[in-house]
Protein backbone atom coordinates (compact mmCIF):
# COMPACT_ATOMS: atom_id res chain seq x y z
CA UNK A 1 0.00 0.00 0.00
CA UNK A 2 2.61 2.49 0.91
CA UNK A 3 4.33 1.60 -2.19
CA UNK A 4 1.07 2.73 -3.92
CA UNK A 5 1.10 6.03 -1.88
CA UNK A 6 4.64 6.66 -3.25
CA UNK A 7 4.54 6.24 -6.69
CA UNK A 8 1.03 8.12 -6.52
CA UNK A 9 3.36 10.83 -4.74
CA UNK A 10 5.60 10.98 -7.46
CA UNK A 11 2.64 11.91 -9.86
CA UNK A 12 1.31 14.56 -7.79
CA UNK A 13 4.30 16.54 -7.10
CA UNK A 14 5.81 16.39 -10.75
CA UNK A 15 4.72 17.95 -12.44
CA UNK A 16 1.42 19.21 -11.42
CA UNK A 17 1.58 20.21 -7.69
CA UNK A 18 5.19 21.96 -8.57
CA UNK A 19 3.89 24.14 -11.32
CA UNK A 20 0.79 24.49 -9.84
CA UNK A 21 2.86 25.77 -6.67
CA UNK A 22 5.38 27.92 -8.36
CA UNK A 23 3.22 29.64 -11.13
CA UNK A 24 0.54 30.40 -7.77
CA UNK A 25 2.94 31.46 -6.01
CA UNK A 26 4.60 33.70 -8.79
CA UNK A 27 0.86 34.67 -9.90
CA UNK A 28 0.36 35.88 -6.64
CA UNK A 29 3.72 38.14 -6.24
CA UNK A 30 3.13 39.54 -9.51
CA UNK A 31 -0.15 40.96 -8.43
CA UNK A 32 0.80 41.69 -5.23
CA UNK A 33 3.87 43.81 -6.24
CA UNK A 34 6.32 41.74 -4.41
CA UNK A 35 4.29 42.21 -1.30
CA UNK A 36 6.36 39.74 0.45
CA UNK A 37 9.07 41.83 0.56
CA UNK A 38 8.10 45.16 0.03
CA UNK A 39 5.45 45.19 3.45
CA UNK A 40 7.99 42.76 5.13
CA UNK A 41 8.80 45.88 7.65
CA UNK A 42 5.22 46.77 7.81
CA UNK A 43 4.20 42.97 8.61
CA UNK A 44 7.20 42.94 11.66
CA UNK A 45 5.08 46.30 13.07
CA UNK A 46 1.63 44.56 12.72
CA UNK A 47 2.52 41.92 14.86
CA UNK A 48 2.74 43.77 17.61
CA UNK A 49 -0.68 45.63 17.84
CA UNK A 50 -3.07 44.85 20.51
CA UNK A 51 -6.59 43.35 19.51
CA UNK A 52 -9.39 45.83 19.33
CA UNK A 53 -11.57 44.15 21.78
CA UNK A 54 -10.29 42.64 25.41
CA UNK A 55 -9.59 39.19 25.74
CA UNK A 56 -9.80 38.50 22.07
CA UNK A 57 -6.52 36.83 20.05
CA UNK A 58 -4.44 39.38 18.76
CA UNK A 59 -2.20 39.02 15.54
CA UNK A 60 0.73 37.82 17.79
CA UNK A 61 -1.40 35.37 18.99
CA UNK A 62 -2.62 33.88 15.72
CA UNK A 63 0.76 33.98 14.52
CA UNK A 64 2.01 31.39 17.07
CA UNK A 65 -0.78 28.90 16.95
CA UNK A 66 0.34 29.28 12.99
CA UNK A 67 4.10 29.14 13.93
CA UNK A 68 3.58 26.09 16.28
CA UNK A 69 1.85 23.91 13.31
CA UNK A 70 4.81 25.48 11.05
CA UNK A 71 7.39 25.49 13.47
CA UNK A 72 8.02 21.60 13.69
CA UNK A 73 9.68 18.41 13.32
CA UNK A 74 10.09 19.34 9.74
CA UNK A 75 12.22 22.46 10.57
CA UNK A 76 15.00 19.91 12.10
CA UNK A 77 14.17 16.30 10.98
CA UNK A 78 12.58 17.24 7.62
CA UNK A 79 15.35 19.48 6.58
CA UNK A 80 18.26 17.04 7.25
CA UNK A 81 16.23 14.46 5.52
CA UNK A 82 16.21 16.99 2.62
CA UNK A 83 19.79 17.41 2.66
CA UNK A 84 21.35 13.51 3.46
CA UNK A 85 18.83 12.43 0.12
CA UNK A 86 18.60 15.54 -2.29
CA UNK A 87 22.27 16.89 -1.74
CA UNK A 88 22.61 20.88 -0.73
CA UNK A 89 20.84 22.23 -3.51
CA UNK A 90 17.70 21.05 -1.58
CA UNK A 91 18.24 24.36 0.45
CA UNK A 92 18.45 26.88 -2.38
CA UNK A 93 14.70 25.30 -3.73
CA UNK A 94 13.77 25.45 0.20
CA UNK A 95 14.29 29.44 0.04
CA UNK A 96 12.96 29.53 -3.48
CA UNK A 97 9.59 28.12 -1.85
CA UNK A 98 9.49 29.85 1.16
CA UNK A 99 10.08 33.20 -1.02
CA UNK A 100 7.57 32.56 -3.62
CA UNK A 101 4.97 30.83 -1.03
CA UNK A 102 5.02 34.11 1.01
CA UNK A 103 2.91 35.90 -1.30
CA UNK A 104 0.36 32.36 -1.40
CA UNK A 105 0.50 32.97 2.10
CA UNK A 106 -0.76 36.69 2.53
CA UNK A 107 -3.67 35.60 -0.08
CA UNK A 108 -5.13 32.52 1.54
CA UNK A 109 -4.89 34.28 5.34
CA UNK A 110 -6.28 37.68 3.84
CA UNK A 111 -9.09 35.57 2.23
CA UNK A 112 -9.97 33.93 5.49
CA UNK A 113 -9.91 37.15 6.89
CA UNK A 114 -12.53 38.75 4.75
CA UNK A 115 -14.77 35.63 4.79
CA UNK A 116 -14.42 34.61 8.67
CA UNK A 117 -17.57 34.43 10.36
CA UNK A 118 -18.90 35.56 13.97
CA UNK A 119 -19.53 32.91 16.69
CA UNK A 120 -22.39 33.85 19.77
CA UNK A 121 -19.29 35.58 21.99
CA UNK A 122 -18.63 37.90 19.35
CA UNK A 123 -15.12 36.05 18.32
CA UNK A 124 -14.36 35.59 14.87
CA UNK A 125 -13.32 32.23 13.16
CA UNK A 126 -12.81 31.02 9.36
CA UNK A 127 -10.32 29.01 7.13
CA UNK A 128 -10.29 27.91 3.42
CA UNK A 129 -13.80 25.68 3.99
CA UNK A 130 -15.42 29.33 4.77
CA UNK A 131 -13.93 31.44 2.01
CA UNK A 132 -14.84 28.28 -0.56
CA UNK A 133 -18.25 28.48 0.80
CA UNK A 134 -18.94 31.53 0.98
CA UNK A 135 -17.31 32.86 -2.13
CA UNK A 136 -17.29 30.22 -4.25
CA UNK A 137 -21.07 29.06 -3.19
CA UNK A 138 -19.62 25.03 -3.00
CA UNK A 139 -20.39 23.89 -0.23
CA UNK A 140 -19.23 20.36 -1.89
CA UNK A 141 -15.70 21.41 -2.05
CA UNK A 142 -15.28 23.30 1.05
CA UNK A 143 -16.46 20.10 2.52
CA UNK A 144 -13.82 17.92 1.03
CA UNK A 145 -10.77 20.67 1.74
CA UNK A 146 -12.13 20.40 5.56
CA UNK A 147 -11.86 16.64 5.12
CA UNK A 148 -8.31 16.41 3.70
CA UNK A 149 -7.28 18.84 6.28
CA UNK A 150 -8.78 16.38 8.86
CA UNK A 151 -6.73 13.48 7.41
CA UNK A 152 -3.49 16.18 6.68
CA UNK A 153 -3.42 17.01 10.32
CA UNK A 154 -5.15 14.68 12.83
CA UNK A 155 -3.61 11.48 10.87
CA UNK A 156 -0.72 12.29 8.56
CA UNK A 157 1.18 15.16 10.14
CA UNK A 158 0.45 13.99 13.89
CA UNK A 159 1.79 10.42 13.03
CA UNK A 160 4.55 11.95 11.71
CA UNK A 161 5.25 14.68 14.29
CA UNK A 162 5.03 11.14 16.52
CA UNK A 163 7.47 9.45 14.71
CA UNK A 164 10.32 12.44 14.12
CA UNK A 165 10.07 12.72 17.98
CA UNK A 166 10.76 9.19 19.08
CA UNK A 167 13.13 8.92 16.31
CA UNK A 168 15.69 11.57 18.37
CA UNK A 169 15.70 8.78 21.23
CA UNK A 170 17.23 6.25 18.90
CA UNK A 171 20.89 7.17 19.80
CA UNK A 172 20.59 6.59 23.60
CA UNK A 173 21.36 3.48 24.67
CA UNK A 174 18.11 2.85 26.74
CA UNK A 175 16.57 3.00 23.11
CA UNK A 176 15.29 -0.49 21.94
CA UNK A 177 13.83 0.16 18.90
CA UNK A 178 10.92 -2.91 19.60
CA UNK A 179 9.98 -1.20 23.05
CA UNK A 180 10.87 2.55 22.98
CA UNK A 181 8.71 3.89 20.37
CA UNK A 182 5.30 2.95 21.88
CA UNK A 183 6.60 4.27 25.43
CA UNK A 184 7.30 7.55 24.14
CA UNK A 185 4.67 7.74 21.96
CA UNK A 186 1.88 6.58 24.59
CA UNK A 187 3.45 9.47 27.42
CA UNK A 188 3.40 12.13 24.20
CA UNK A 189 -0.27 11.27 23.36
CA UNK A 190 -1.24 11.31 26.86
CA UNK A 191 0.40 15.40 27.39
CA UNK A 192 -1.14 16.13 23.82
CA UNK A 193 -4.38 14.31 25.30
CA UNK A 194 -4.43 16.72 28.17
CA UNK A 195 -4.32 19.90 26.61
CA UNK A 196 -6.43 19.50 23.77
CA UNK A 197 -9.31 18.52 26.00
CA UNK A 198 -8.94 22.20 27.54
CA UNK A 199 -9.91 23.59 24.15
CA UNK A 200 -8.67 25.89 21.52
CA UNK A 201 -8.06 28.80 24.25
CA UNK A 202 -5.12 26.38 26.14
CA UNK A 203 -4.02 25.60 22.97
CA UNK A 204 -3.25 29.17 22.17
CA UNK A 205 -2.21 29.89 25.56
CA UNK A 206 0.65 26.85 25.57
CA UNK A 207 1.88 28.03 21.85
CA UNK A 208 2.20 31.17 22.58
CA UNK A 209 4.24 30.94 25.56
CA UNK A 210 6.29 27.66 24.13
CA UNK A 211 7.39 28.93 20.40
CA UNK A 212 8.88 31.91 21.14
CA UNK A 213 11.08 30.92 23.62
CA UNK A 214 12.13 27.33 21.59
CA UNK A 215 12.67 29.19 18.49
CA UNK A 216 15.02 31.77 19.97
CA UNK A 217 16.75 28.87 21.93
CA UNK A 218 17.23 26.49 18.94
CA UNK A 219 18.42 29.52 16.18
CA UNK A 220 21.24 30.45 18.73
CA UNK A 221 22.72 26.91 19.15
CA UNK A 222 22.57 26.73 15.56
CA UNK A 223 24.66 30.20 15.43
CA UNK A 224 26.98 28.90 17.83
CA UNK A 225 27.85 25.85 15.83
CA UNK A 226 28.08 27.67 12.26
CA UNK A 227 30.28 30.34 14.18
CA UNK A 228 32.73 27.36 15.23
CA UNK A 229 33.04 26.77 11.87
CA UNK A 230 32.61 29.71 9.99
CA UNK A 231 35.88 28.96 7.49
CA UNK A 232 33.55 26.60 5.51
CA UNK A 233 30.32 28.86 4.89
CA UNK A 234 31.68 30.18 1.96
CA UNK A 235 32.08 26.65 0.06
CA UNK A 236 28.55 25.81 1.83
CA UNK A 237 26.83 28.53 0.04
CA UNK A 238 28.91 27.61 -3.56
CA UNK A 239 27.44 24.19 -3.09
CA UNK A 240 24.36 25.12 -2.51
CA UNK A 241 24.48 27.08 -5.52
CA UNK A 242 26.06 25.16 -7.68
CA UNK A 243 24.29 21.84 -7.42
CA UNK A 244 20.51 23.77 -7.16
CA UNK A 245 21.42 24.62 -10.58
CA UNK A 246 22.87 20.78 -11.96
CA UNK A 247 20.12 20.74 -14.40
CA UNK A 248 21.19 16.84 -15.79
CA UNK A 249 20.76 15.23 -12.16
CA UNK A 250 17.83 17.26 -11.87
CA UNK A 251 16.22 15.35 -15.03
CA UNK A 252 18.12 12.72 -14.90
CA UNK A 253 16.17 11.46 -11.57
CA UNK A 254 13.65 14.41 -10.64
CA UNK A 255 11.90 12.43 -7.59
CA UNK A 256 15.31 11.83 -5.85
CA UNK A 257 16.72 15.22 -6.91
CA UNK A 258 17.78 18.66 -4.78
CA UNK A 259 14.43 20.39 -6.33
CA UNK A 260 12.30 17.81 -5.38
CA UNK A 261 13.19 17.16 -1.66
CA UNK A 262 13.61 21.34 -1.48
CA UNK A 263 10.12 21.83 -2.46
CA UNK A 264 8.40 18.84 -0.57
CA UNK A 265 10.21 19.53 2.58
CA UNK A 266 9.85 23.72 2.22
CA UNK A 267 6.27 23.11 1.66
CA UNK A 268 6.14 20.91 4.45
CA UNK A 269 7.51 23.04 7.04
CA UNK A 270 6.16 26.50 5.78
CA UNK A 271 2.91 25.23 4.37
CA UNK A 272 2.46 28.24 2.83
CA UNK A 273 -0.80 27.73 -0.35
CA UNK A 274 -1.68 24.34 1.98
CA UNK A 275 -4.75 26.23 3.42
CA UNK A 276 -4.11 25.24 6.99
CA UNK A 277 -2.58 29.01 8.98
CA UNK A 278 -5.72 30.82 7.08
CA UNK A 279 -7.67 28.57 10.29
CA UNK A 280 -5.55 30.49 12.84
CA UNK A 281 -5.59 33.60 10.64
CA UNK A 282 -9.34 34.01 10.77
CA UNK A 283 -9.61 33.94 14.60
CA UNK A 284 -6.99 37.31 15.00
CA UNK A 285 -8.73 40.54 15.64
CA UNK A 286 -7.60 43.53 13.55
CA UNK A 287 -8.85 46.00 12.11
CA UNK A 288 -8.71 45.21 8.65
CA UNK A 289 -8.08 41.82 6.69
CA UNK A 290 -4.36 42.65 5.17
CA UNK A 291 -2.94 42.86 8.94
CA UNK A 292 -3.38 39.28 9.37
CA UNK A 293 -2.59 38.06 5.73
CA UNK A 294 0.84 40.30 6.51
CA UNK A 295 1.58 38.69 9.79
CA UNK A 296 0.75 35.46 8.32
CA UNK A 297 2.80 36.08 5.70
CA UNK A 298 5.92 36.84 8.24
CA UNK A 299 5.58 33.37 10.11
CA UNK A 300 6.32 31.87 6.21
CA UNK A 301 9.91 33.38 6.88
CA UNK A 302 10.12 32.48 10.33
CA UNK A 303 9.71 29.00 9.69
CA UNK A 304 11.69 28.59 6.49
CA UNK A 305 14.50 31.21 5.90
CA UNK A 306 14.94 31.40 9.65
CA UNK A 307 14.65 28.32 11.55
CA UNK A 308 14.87 25.66 8.58
CA UNK A 309 17.94 27.75 7.37
CA UNK A 310 19.65 27.54 10.71
CA UNK A 311 19.37 23.78 10.25
CA UNK A 312 20.96 23.56 6.99
CA UNK A 313 23.54 25.94 7.78
CA UNK A 314 24.43 24.19 10.67
CA UNK A 315 24.29 20.24 9.42
CA UNK A 316 26.82 21.86 6.26
CA UNK A 317 29.15 23.69 8.11
CA UNK A 318 29.72 21.25 10.87
CA UNK A 319 32.14 19.62 8.35
CA UNK A 320 30.18 16.31 8.24
CA UNK A 321 29.27 15.11 5.04
CA UNK A 322 25.24 14.65 4.38
CA UNK A 323 24.57 10.90 3.48
CA UNK A 324 21.55 8.49 2.76
CA UNK A 325 21.82 6.38 6.18
CA UNK A 326 21.92 9.94 8.36
CA UNK A 327 18.62 11.29 7.13
CA UNK A 328 16.73 13.03 9.46
CA UNK A 329 17.66 13.21 13.58
CA UNK A 330 21.20 11.51 13.53
CA UNK A 331 22.56 14.13 10.72
CA UNK A 332 21.38 16.81 12.76
CA UNK A 333 23.13 15.25 16.33
CA UNK A 334 25.85 14.31 14.61
CA UNK A 335 26.58 18.48 13.60
CA UNK A 336 25.52 19.69 16.82
CA UNK A 337 27.67 16.81 18.66
CA UNK A 338 30.77 18.43 16.82
CA UNK A 339 31.24 21.85 19.13
CA UNK A 340 28.71 20.77 22.29
CA UNK A 341 29.86 17.12 22.42
CA UNK A 342 27.85 14.34 24.25
CA UNK A 343 25.26 17.35 25.09
CA UNK A 344 24.31 17.67 21.48
CA UNK A 345 21.91 14.80 20.79
CA UNK A 346 20.48 16.15 23.97
CA UNK A 347 19.81 19.64 23.52
CA UNK A 348 18.28 17.80 20.02
CA UNK A 349 15.97 15.54 21.81
CA UNK A 350 14.53 18.60 23.92
CA UNK A 351 14.23 21.20 21.25
CA UNK A 352 12.40 17.56 19.10
CA UNK A 353 10.00 17.35 22.16
CA UNK A 354 9.40 21.21 22.01
CA UNK A 355 8.85 21.34 18.58
CA UNK A 356 6.27 18.20 18.07
CA UNK A 357 4.37 19.24 21.20
CA UNK A 358 3.67 22.72 19.82
CA UNK A 359 2.95 21.50 16.26
CA UNK A 360 0.89 18.43 17.38
CA UNK A 361 -1.13 21.50 19.39
CA UNK A 362 -1.45 23.51 16.33
CA UNK A 363 -2.64 20.70 14.14
CA UNK A 364 -5.45 20.06 16.26
CA UNK A 365 -6.66 23.47 16.50
CA UNK A 366 -6.95 23.79 12.70
CA UNK A 367 -8.49 20.11 13.01
CA UNK A 368 -11.25 21.55 15.32
CA UNK A 369 -12.48 24.63 12.89
CA UNK A 370 -12.93 22.11 10.48
CA UNK A 371 -14.86 20.03 12.74
CA UNK A 372 -17.37 22.52 13.45
CA UNK A 373 -17.79 23.61 9.44
CA UNK A 374 -18.82 20.19 8.28
CA UNK A 375 -20.74 20.00 11.58
CA UNK A 376 -21.98 23.61 11.23
CA UNK A 377 -21.63 23.92 15.03
CA UNK A 378 -19.41 23.18 17.79
CA UNK A 379 -20.21 19.11 18.26
CA UNK A 380 -21.69 18.04 21.08
CA UNK A 381 -18.77 17.82 23.93
CA UNK A 382 -18.80 14.01 24.09
CA UNK A 383 -17.94 13.79 20.37
CA UNK A 384 -15.37 15.52 20.78
CA UNK A 385 -14.31 14.17 23.88
CA UNK A 386 -14.07 11.04 21.95
CA UNK A 387 -12.52 12.39 18.64
CA UNK A 388 -9.55 13.98 20.80
CA UNK A 389 -8.89 10.53 22.05
CA UNK A 390 -8.99 9.03 19.16
CA UNK A 391 -6.20 12.06 18.05
CA UNK A 392 -4.24 11.04 20.81
CA UNK A 393 -4.42 7.70 19.58
CA UNK A 394 -3.13 8.26 16.21
CA UNK A 395 -0.33 9.79 17.54
CA UNK A 396 0.64 6.64 19.57
CA UNK A 397 0.15 4.80 16.63
CA UNK A 398 2.59 7.46 14.80
CA UNK A 399 5.55 6.80 16.34
CA UNK A 400 5.77 3.13 15.52
CA UNK A 401 5.56 3.79 11.79
CA UNK A 402 8.88 3.44 9.70
CA UNK A 403 10.22 6.61 8.15
CA UNK A 404 9.41 6.24 4.63
CA UNK A 405 5.47 5.25 5.65
CA UNK A 406 5.19 8.18 7.72
CA UNK A 407 6.33 10.78 5.08
CA UNK A 408 4.80 9.34 2.37
CA UNK A 409 1.56 9.58 3.68
CA UNK A 410 1.87 13.25 4.87
CA UNK A 411 3.03 14.09 1.70
CA UNK A 412 0.01 12.49 0.05
CA UNK A 413 -3.01 14.36 2.37
CA UNK A 414 -0.52 17.50 1.97
CA UNK A 415 -0.78 17.55 -1.72
CA UNK A 416 -4.16 16.52 -1.91
CA UNK A 417 -5.04 19.92 0.32
CA UNK A 418 -2.80 22.45 -1.47
CA UNK A 419 -5.06 21.37 -4.98
CA UNK A 420 -7.99 22.52 -3.81
CA UNK A 421 -6.92 25.40 -1.98
CA UNK A 422 -4.47 27.25 -4.46
CA UNK A 423 -6.72 26.86 -7.59
CA UNK A 424 -9.58 28.28 -4.78
CA UNK A 425 -7.36 31.42 -4.10
CA UNK A 426 -6.38 31.94 -7.40
CA UNK A 427 -9.92 32.30 -8.50
CA UNK A 428 -10.46 34.92 -5.41
CA UNK A 429 -7.26 36.44 -5.33
CA UNK A 430 -8.83 39.65 -6.73
CA UNK A 431 -10.90 40.41 -3.32
CA UNK A 432 -7.34 40.00 -1.62
CA UNK A 433 -5.88 42.41 -3.92
CA UNK A 434 -8.38 44.81 -3.70
CA UNK A 435 -8.13 44.42 0.45
CA UNK A 436 -4.44 45.74 0.00
CA UNK A 437 -5.04 48.21 -2.63
CA UNK A 438 -7.44 49.75 -0.19
CA UNK A 439 -5.13 49.23 3.06
CA UNK A 440 -2.31 50.91 1.55
CA UNK A 441 -4.58 53.89 0.60
CA UNK A 442 -5.43 54.41 3.93
CA UNK A 443 -2.09 54.01 5.20
CA UNK A 444 -0.95 56.17 2.51
CA UNK A 445 -3.50 58.81 4.00
CA UNK A 446 -2.15 58.50 7.37
CA UNK A 447 -4.84 56.62 8.72
CA UNK A 448 -5.10 53.60 10.90
CA UNK A 449 -6.39 50.92 7.84
CA UNK A 450 -10.18 50.19 8.63
CA UNK A 451 -11.85 47.59 6.52
CA UNK A 452 -15.23 48.48 5.10
CA UNK A 453 -16.67 45.42 2.49
CA UNK A 454 -18.34 48.24 0.18
CA UNK A 455 -14.39 50.20 -0.04
CA UNK A 456 -13.39 47.48 -2.13
CA UNK A 457 -16.69 46.76 -4.03
CA UNK A 458 -18.39 44.03 -2.01
CA UNK A 459 -21.91 43.54 -0.13
CA UNK A 460 -21.73 43.47 3.25
CA UNK A 461 -24.04 40.22 2.63
CA UNK A 462 -20.94 38.68 1.42
CA UNK A 463 -19.10 39.21 4.77
CA UNK A 464 -20.59 38.19 8.02
CA UNK A 465 -18.41 39.49 10.50
CA UNK A 466 -17.45 43.05 8.73
CA UNK A 467 -20.78 43.80 8.86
Amino acid sequence: MMGMVSTINEFLYYPILIIILLAAGLYFTCRTQLVQLRLLGEAVRVVMEKPTKEGATSSFQALMVSTASRVGTGNIVGIASAICLGGYGAVFWMWIIAIVGGASAFIESTLAQIYKRRDENGDSYGGPAYYIETALRNRGIAVLFAVCLILTYAVGFNMLGSYNLQSTFATYDFYDPTVSPWIIGGVLALVVLWCIVGGGKRIIRATSTVVPFMGITYVIISLVVIVFHIQLVPSVFARIFEEAFDFQAIFGAFAGSGMMYGIKRGLYSNEAGVGSAPNAAAVADVSHPVKQGLVQMLSVFIDTLLLCTATALMCLCSGIEPSETMAGAPYVQAAIGTVFGSAGPIFVTIAMVLFAFTTLLGNLFYVDNCLIFIHKSVPSKSFMIGFRILCAGIIFLGAGLSASAAWDFADLMMAIMCLVNLPACVILSHVAIKALQDYQRQKDSGINPVFRAKDIGMYEDDVEYWK
